[in-house]
C-alpha cells in the first residue's frame, strides 16, 4: 500500500502517490539545475511548466478522487521530454536562422493580448486559421456593417474565447508545441523584446536634456498633444474602415453587375436590347468588351482606395507588388482609351440634324368643328395611360423588335389659305446630313380624318438600332380663319405652347372648342376661371427652325417679337417660361 500526497501543481489540487510524486519531483528539480546558468525568466519558465504539466495531469483524471500514479508521470514526461534531451545555452537562442518545428500539437483558440486593438479576437482567429489578421478584421467590418450582427458576434468571442496569458497557453495558440525547449525559446523572445523596449526608452531617456525642467504648461501642452494625436489616430483609423467599406461595396458592385450583364452578353443570352450607354451602339467594338472597360474603369481605382484604407488601420499590412500595381494601371488606362474611342465614335454618329416633312391636305369645312384625338395602341402601351414622354421602350411589332417613343409635339397655326392641312416634321440624328435624313425617313407614324375628327398616332415606331438618334414627331395643324376645333384630353400633354389669344396655358386648353382668328385660337367657351389664371406675368421664349418667338404678358397686356426662320439656324426646340 503506498502513500497518497496532496499537491497543488499550476493551482490545481491533486491526489498522488508517493513513488509518483517522487518522480515528478526529481523530474522538476532535473528542469531547475537544467536552467540554473540561465539569467532569463527562470522562475516564469518553470511556472508555465508546472501548469503545462497540471493541464496534462487534469485531462487524465476521470473522477475527483482518483489518484495520479506513476504511469501517469511517465507519460507526462514523454510528452515534455526529458531535461538532458536540450542544451539550453545563449547561442540556441542568438541564432536568427534557427527553426522550431511543432510535433505532435493541435492549436487552441485563445485571444491574443500581445496584438489587439480591442479583445485581441481577430489575432486569436487568425493564428487558429492561419489567416493575416487583417483579413479577419475586415470581415468583422464587412459583417458589421453589412450584414449587422458583427458587433454583437465580436462580442460574443470576446466574452467566450479566453485570453493566451502564459506562456503555454501562446504556443497552443500558434499550434506549436508545449515542451521545455519551446517553452524558453518562448519566455526569451519575450524578454529580447522587452529588453530591446527598455533599450529604446533608455535612449530616448539618455537624448532627454535634463538641463532644465520642464514647467507645468509645458507638461500641460504635452499632454494635451498627446490627446490630440490619440483622437487624430482614432478618425484616422475611422476614416479608414469608411474607405475599406465603400471600396469594398464598389468593388463587389462591379463584380455582380459584370457576372449578371457581361456573362449574358458573351454568351449571347437575352435580348439584344439593354439600357446601356448610348455609346455602346453602333460601336466597332464589341458590347460585352466595353462591359469589361466600364467595370475595370470603375474597379481599379477603388482597389487602390481598399489598400489604402488597410495600410491606415494596419501599418503592418503588405503593400502591393510592383508588377500588380503596374498591372492594375495598365489595365485602367486601355479602359479608359477604349471608352474614349467609344464615346468619340459615338459623337460621330450624332453630329447631324435631318428631317423628313410631309405635308396632307385636310378635306374640312370651315364650319364645322375638327375634333383632334391621340390614339394608342393595345398592343404597345396601355392607352389609358397615354402621353408625352421624352423616354422610349422595346416593342415587338409582327415579331421584329422596334423603338416605340410618344415623343410628339402638336401644334396649330393660321393657314395661309382657305383651305386646312396637317405637317409632320420627322426629326433625327445621324453622322452625316444624309443619313440623319435618311433615319428621320424611316419613322413610322400614322394619323387620318374619320367623321370630322383627326385622329393622330401618340406615338411613332423606329428601328431598334436608332435609339439614341434623338428622334422625335412634330405635328402642325394649319387651320384657315373661322375654323372651329375641339381639343380631346388626350391630346393634354402633347400640345406644344399653342398660341392662344387669351395665352390660356396648354393643360388648360384640352376639353375646349376654340376658333381660329388673325391672332391665334380663341377659346370660346372657357371660363374666366382659367383666362384669369393665364393672365399672370410671365415670359414665353419659343425656339426652333421658324425662328424665334417671344411673348411677354404683364398684367393682361401681351407683347409679341418673332424673328423669321432665316435670321436664326437651330436644329432642336427650347420653350422657356419665367
Amino acid at each position: 500500500m503506498n502513500k497518497t500526497i496532496n499537491i497543488n501543481l499550476g493551482g490545481i489540487y491533486f491526489h498522488i502517490d508517493e513513488l509518483a510524486y517522487e518522480k515528478l519531483r526529481r523530474y522538476l528539480d532535473a528542469i531547475n539545475a537544467s536552467l540554473s546558468n540561465d539569467p532569463y525568466g527562470k522562475d516564469e519558465i518553470i511556472t508555465d511548466i508546472e501548469a503545462r504539466i497540471s493541464e496534462l495531469l487534469s485531462e487524465k483524471i476521470k473522477e475527483e478522487r482518483q489518484v495520479i500514479n506513476e504511469q501517469h508521470i511517465d507519460e507526462i514526461i514523454k510528452v515534455m521530454g526529458q531535461p538532458e534531451d536540450y542544451t539550453f545555452d545563449e547561442d540556441l537562442f542568438n541564432e536568427t536562422k534557427t527553426t522550431y518545428k511543432a510535433s505532435h500539437s493541435s492549436k487552441k483558440l485563445f485571444r491574443d493580448g500581445d496584438d489587439k486593438i480591442l479583445g485581441g479576437v481577430s489575432s486569436g482567429l487568425g493564428h487558429y486559421f492561419g489567416i493575416d489578421v487583417i483579413w479577419i478584421r475586415i470581415l468583422w467590418l464587412v459583417l458589421a456593417f453589412g450584414f449587422g450582427f458583427g458587433f454583437l458576434a465580436y462580442l460574443i468571442f470576446w466574452i467566450l474565447v479566453p485570453e493566451a496569458k502564459t506562456t503555454a497557453e501562446k504556443l497552443q495558440m500558434k499550434g506549436e508545441a508545449v515542451t521545455l525547449s519551446n517553452i524558453e525559446r518562448k519566455i526569451k523572445e519575450e524578454f529580447n523584446e522587452l529588453g530591446d523596449r527598455i533599450n529604446e526608452a533608455g535612449e530616448k531617456i539618455k537624448r532627454t536634456d535634463f538641463s532644465r525642467a520642464k514647467s507645468g504648461v509645458e507638461e500641460i501642452v504635452d499632454t494635451l498633444g498627446k490627446i490630440l494625436a490619440t483622437i487624430f489616430m482614432v478618425i484616422g483609423k475611422f476614416i479608414g474602415i469608411l474607405i475599406i467599406i465603400i471600396a469594398t461595396a464598389v468593388i463587389f458592385g462591379t463584380i455582380a453587375g459584370g457576372f449578371s450583364i457581361g456573362t449574358f452578353e458573351m454568351l449571347g443570352i437575352g435580348s439584344e436590347f439593354a439600357s446601356y450607354p448610348p455609346f455602346f451602339f453602333k460601336s466597332t467594338l464589341p458590347v460585352w468588351l466595353l462591359i469589361i472597360f466600364i467595370l475595370t474603369a470603375i474597379a481599379v481605382p477603388f482597389i487602390f482606395l481598399f489598400m489604402l484604407g488597410i495600410k491606415i488601420i494596419s501599418n503592418s499590412a503588405k503593400s502591393m507588388g510592383r508588377t500588380f500595381k503596374l498591372t492594375l494601371l495598365g489595365l485602367w488606362i486601355v479602359s479608359i482609351l477604349g471608352l474614349i474611342y467609344s464615346g468619340i465614335e459615338y459623337s460621330t454618329h450624332t453630329a447631324y440634324n435631318g428631317f423628313h416633312t410631309i405635308n396632307q391636305d385636310l378635306p374640312h369645312i370651315i364650319s364645322d368643328t375638327l375634333k383632334i384625338k391621340m390614339l394608342g395602341n393595345d398592343q404597345y402601351a396601355d392607352t389609358k395611360s397615354l402621353r408625352k414622354n421624352y423616354g422610349f421602350e422595346v416593342i415587338v411589332d409582327n415579331g421584329v423588335e422596334k423603338l416605340y417613343s410618344t415623343k410628339i409635339k402638336i401644334d396649330f397655326e393660321k393657314s395661309d389659305s382657305d383651305l386646312a392641312y396637317v405637317k409632320i416634321r420627322k426629326e433625327a440624328e445621324g453622322n452625316s446630313r444624309k443619313t440623319a435624313n435618311e433615319f428621320a425617313e424611316k419613322i413610322e407614324y400614322k394619323f387620318n380624318l374619320v367623321d370630322g375628327k383627326l385622329q393622330l398616332d401618340g406615338y411613332f415606331l423606329s428601328d431598334l438600332e436608332n435609339i439614341y438618334q434623338s428622334q422625335e414627331v412634330e405635328i402642325t395643324v394649319f387651320l384657315p380663319v373661322n375654323s372651329l376645333i375641339y381639343l380631346d384630353k388626350s391630346t393634354k400633354s402633347y400640345l406644344n405652347n399653342v398660341e392662344n389669344t387669351d395665352d390660356i396655358y396648354d393643360d388648360d386648353m384640352v376639353k375646349h372648342y376654340f376658333q381660329m382668328t388673325d391672332d391665334g385660337l380663341k377659346c370660346l367657351d372657357c371660363s374666366e376661371i382659367i383666362k384669369n389664371n393665364s393672365e399672370d406675368n410671365h415670359v414665353n421664349l419659343k425656339i426652333d427652325v421658324n425662328g424665334i418667338d417671344i411673348k411677354v404678358n404683364e398684367n393682361g397686356k401681351t407683347s409679341k417679337v418673332k424673328v423669321g426662320e432665316h435670321r436664326i439656324n437651330h436644329k432642336k426646340q427650347w420653350v422657356l417660361s419665367i
